[in-house]
């Protein structure tokens, strides 16, 4: 199959903004299947965040988004260079991030944070649930139980509210692919008036 301009073009679409090449590519891998060049990038997307996982962060912006005046969130988001950090683009995730933060209240960024005696509160809590249960399934009930309660509270395991088919964390992979540069969330803050 010819892999045209307008089907490239259509990819980016999808991708939110993947280079041409990088699109290019994975339309001649897919034999110019669109869906399956989707898959392909984001599988690409993950591998390259976790090539440049230990780059430096040197730059960075800070997001905020209000809600009706009474809640309000405020992300900053880490990249390697101000060449980046100044790319609309950037602040625009930053900003996104900022909103999912004041919609969702996530109390981790990742699920290294989780201090040992939060997981096992919620593990008496779930295996008091989990009890009934037949003996051979309780593991594995109990391993999701707590999987969806910490997806919760963890910022990047959180479906992205604007595009729940995506983590937050796939959206940060997506981006360190877009803008070449690893893309993180260093911090971030949560106020309510109630």
């Amino acid at each position: 199959m010819e892999i045209t301009t307008d089907i490239i073009k259509k990819l980016r679409e999808m991708t939110g903004g993947v280079s041409v090449m990088q699109c290019k590519k994975a339309l001649e891998e897919a034999g110019g299947d669109l869906q399956k060049a989707e898959v392909i990038l984001k599988k690409h997307s993950a591998a390259s965040a976790e090539k440049k996982a230990e780059r430096t962060l040197a730059a960075g912006v800070i997001g905020s988004y209000t809600h009706d005046s009474a809640i309000g969130a405020i992300v900053v988001l880490s990249c390697e260079t101000d060449f980046v950090a100044k790319n609309p683009e950037f602040a625009a995730l930053a900003r996104d991030i900022a909103m999912q933060v004041a919609a969702t209240n996530p109390h981790y960024t990742a699920m290294l944070e989780i201090a040992e005696e939060a997981k096992q509160a919620a593990i008496a809590v779930f295996e008091k649930e989990v009890a009934g249960k037949p003996k051979e399934m309780q593991a594995k009930i109990l391993e999701g139980k707590l999987a969806s309660h910490f997806r919760d509270h963890v910022l990047l395991e959180q479906p992205f509210i604007k595009d729940e088919s995506k983590t937050v964390q796939q959206l940060l992979n997506e981006a360190t692919q877009k803008f070449g540069e690893r893309v993180e969330v260093s911090r971030f803050a949560r106020l309510s008036v109630r």
